[in-house]
């Protein structure tokens, strides 16, 4: 087996300390740190993300699946940055005010950044000002906030007001998600762009960039 589906076999497997051991065999083996991430550690987590939606694993396993990530990932950063790798966009991610859920928000960026996107991640309970501050300073593409209770859903709808108050609407696509979240309160709040899960709102930020 060639040493890239190694990699993306034990990190379907949740296996970080593989996972670190071959990437690092795959740099010295001369193998370019884009194809070690693209092919070993992204095809991997692809894998995970479509099993992930089709529900034939759980939450547990994707995060034991981004811990392996997580450590193939920071053997590569060096390489990629010193190469110019440019990432495919930039995203600002929170859970708004009032929310202290994290998990989902964690899956996002974990998928997101396995698909090559900038994640900047502001945490949870995040003010709606604070999305609009941090897209403007990182010259973001994409703002995506997670509500996991209907009661604080209406903060996506103020983050929305705030983006057009900033002039950046026309800028910045605004995307939402979270349990209570469907892609009705999407439209009816006049943001962009919905998932219902994590490997979606990935593919649906990516292509988002790409326009």
């Amino acid at each position: 087996m060639n040493i890239l589906n190694e990699i993306s076999l034990k990190l379907q497997q949740g296996n970080a300390k593989a996972v670190k051991e071959l990437v690092q065999q795959a740099i010295d083996e001369g193998f370019a740190a884009e194809e070690i991430l693209e092919k070993g550690l992204m095809a991997g987590i692809d894998v995970i993300g479509e099993k992930f939606k089709n529900n034939e694993i759980y939450v547990p396993e994707v995060l034991i699946a981004a811990r392996a990530m997580n450590a193939g990932t920071a053997l590569l950063k060096p390489l990629l940055v010193s190469g110019n790798v440019k990432a495919k966009g930039k995203v600002v991610l929170g859970t708004v005010k009032g929310d202290l859920h994290d998990i989902g928000k964690n899956l996002v960026r974990m998928m997101m950044e396995g698909k090559g996107l900038e994640v900047i991640d502001l945490g949870i309970d995040v003010p709606c000002e604070k999305f609009i501050e941090t897209a403007i300073q990182e010259k973001a593409q994409i703002i995506a906030c997670s509500a996991l209770l209907t009661t604080t859903m209406n903060e996506m709808k103020l983050i929305v007001e705030a983006a057009k108050e900033a002039g950046i609407r026309d800028q910045v696509k605004i995307m939402i998600g979270g349990a209570p979240v469907t892609d009705q309160f999407r439209k009816n709040i006049g943001a962009d762009l919905y998932a219902p899960d994590a490997a979606s709102a990935a593919e649906v930020a990516v292509q988002a960039c790409a326009n």
